[in-house]
């Protein structure tokens, strides 16, 4: 069955940025449908989260600009509390009657006139004026590769829910990130015994400083020296050197990596109940050796090692990449017009207010796109802009940027005549 939406755009996804963009989108009075995979929306705070999880950076910093938190929300909201406060902004700006349910979207493709054809799991072929992607960061799981086999459990992150599988085993987990940090306390609270594996040294910064969440103590609008410097004193006051902890010294600086902010894992690890390693050299039954030589025996393993970002619908004609990154001007493809992707970069924290700036500066692209002949990311290319060499991004550069854009944009029109 095929039908056709001349004038409606399609949003894919209805987690965090899906939801911002469709909020956007009926603010500009811009037709839009919806179509979420799950039977609810949330996206990974309905389906990627363990159920103890918290927000690392603060209840200020990650609520939408236009529809604030509850006040008697703590700084650090758990994953119900997120839950809740989205199905709230859904209801607000009622956006639930948009969404399609239980609904992926398998392919897109090109259609004529500059318009995007989906094929649905339903086996629908839907025809729309546009497309924005918003299928989020974390669903395709990345697993690590080491030689040997493990004769235990290995279980990625994402598939952690509760303690209960943890109970009476031996655990190692793998990574340095939040899940691995907060995974690896759970561990420490209800395993037999608790282990953790970084290949390398990361920056494991406080969740807050002076008695204010950390992020909401950062100076965003300073340059990003300075703001590695604060926090470079931050860590020498509140951390101290990660070495006396069995870690390893960072090798990177501060944001060149997603940080790790974590206010736990240091404190079991200075009281033995977490046990530090670094990376692992093989497996060899319930075995784990590691490259120091050290060699222990675990029950089960959890892989806290990322995702990939991923865009299985797209044909690689679409968008093309460039080391895991989409080569994207802005949010919009260079080559294809009315089809973007929202929410593939990945803040290095607070991503509410990003998500609405971004969202605004999207509805001002589509607006702008119905008159321009060439595809907007290819006029953006031709002025200068270049695509990221990297997925992670400052809210400071976000914001300023969405706010060049907002003045940019409106004369792309104009310019379009003399670029040719």
């Amino acid at each position: 069955m095929h039908s056709a939406n001349p004038d409606t755009f399609a949003v894919i996804g209805a987690g965090f940025c899906g939801l911002g963009v469709m909020a956007a989108l009926r603010r500009h009075g811009i037709a839009f449908e919806a179509f979420e995979r799950d039977d609810r929306l949330g996206g990974n705070w309905y389906h990627g989260v363990y159920e103890t999880v918290h927000i690392i950076s603060s209840r200020k910093t990650t609520e939408y600009s236009d529809y604030p938190m509850p006040l008697n929300y703590p700084d650090f909201p758990s994953a119900a509390q997120m839950l809740t406060y989205l199905n709230s902004y859904a209801d607000h700006h009622a956006l639930k009657p948009h969404i399609r349910f239980n609904t992926g979207v398998e392919h897109v493709a090109p259609a004529p006139g500059d318009r995007w054809e989906l094929t649905l799991s339903t086996g629908e072929r839907r025809t729309y004026a546009g497309v924005v992607i918003a299928n989020g960061h974390h669903w395709d799981c990345r697993y690590p590769s080491y030689p040997g086999e493990f004769a235990g459990q290995i279980i990625h992150s994402k598939h952690y829910k509760n303690p209960e599988i943890l109970k009476g085993k031996r655990v190692l987990v793998i990574g340095g990130g939040n899940s691995a940090c907060d995974i690896a306390v759970e561990a420490a609270r209800f395993a037999r015994s608790a282990h953790i594996s970084m290949r390398r040294g990361y920056w494991i910064l406080p969740k807050t400083v002076f008695g204010r969440p950390l992020v909401e103590s950062i100076p965003i609008m300073l340059p990003l020296w300075a703001q590695r410097l604060f926090l470079r004193a931050a860590v020498r006051v509140v951390v101290g050197r990660y070495e006396d902890y069995g870690l390893q010294r960072p090798d990177h600086r501060i944001f060149e990596h997603h940080p790790t902010i974590n206010s736990e894992l240091l404190a079991f690890l200075r009281h033995g109940r977490v046990t530090p390693h670094p990376d692992i050299a093989r497996y060899a039954g319930n075995t784990v050796e590691f490259t120091d030589g050290a060699r222990a025996d675990f029950d089960l393993i959890v892989a806290a090692t990322g995702y990939h970002l991923s865009l299985p619908m797209l044909a690689p004609s679409v968008i093309a990449w460039r080391n895991g990154v989409p080569q994207l001007i802005g949010l919009a493809s260079p080559t294809h017009k009315n089809i973007y992707i929202f929410g593939a970069g990945q803040a290095r924290y607070g991503a509410g207010p990003l998500i609405s700036a971004g969202a605004e500066t999207l509805c001002t692209m589509i607006r702008v796109q119905r008159q321009l002949r060439q595809p907007i990311g290819a006029l953006l290319q031709k002025l200068g802009m270049q695509p990221p060499n990297t997925m992670l991004v400052g809210p400071e550069e976000v914001l300023r940027s969405t706010r060049q854009a907002q003045r940019i944009l409106p004369a792309l029109v104009l310019l379009e005549k003399v670029l040719g």
